[in-house]
């Protein structure tokens, strides 16, 4: 499949995908992956490792967190040099009083918003792909 770059094609074929579960942000400022956990993003920065993880692990490894999230997955293949696929998502969704924060994949770009909008999210960017394709 080859990743799409041009913008009303993105939109339109945005097809969001909520994946099931509550997501959470904690950090280790020591950059060791405790036992036990599979994050499912990570950042290493200076201050420590950044994990992305299911709620429940971080809580079974007592890791403190925080951002209670839901997580949806853009299932349009985007590639990587796309411009404005994050400033669209990102607007529709600030439109809508959402918070958002973007990981981009290889293949697909996935959304962390407030567990209790993941609903609301997910409306939102399908009018956003209707709005697309019609518009």
């Amino acid at each position: 499949m080859t990743a799409e770059r041009d913008l009303r094609a993105l939109l339109s074929d945005l097809s969001p995908e909520h994946r099931p579960g509550r997501y959470v942000y904690a950090t280790v400022p020591d950059g060791t992956l405790p036992g036990g956990v599979a994050p499912v993003v990570t950042v290493r920065e200076r201050e420590g490792l950044t994990l992305v993880l299911p709620e429940a692990e971080a809580a079974a490894a007592g890791l403190t967190y925080t951002y209670v999230a839901g997580w949806i997955t853009l299932r349009v293949h985007s590639a990587l040099e796309a411009v404005g696929l994050t400033a669209a998502v990102s607007l529709a969704l600030t439109d809508a009083g959402i918070s958002c924060n973007v990981v981009a994949g290889f293949h697909h770009d996935h959304l962390f918003v407030p567990y209790e909008r993941v609903g609301d999210a997910v409306a939102v960017l399908e009018r956003l792909a209707a709005e697309s394709r019609t518009g």
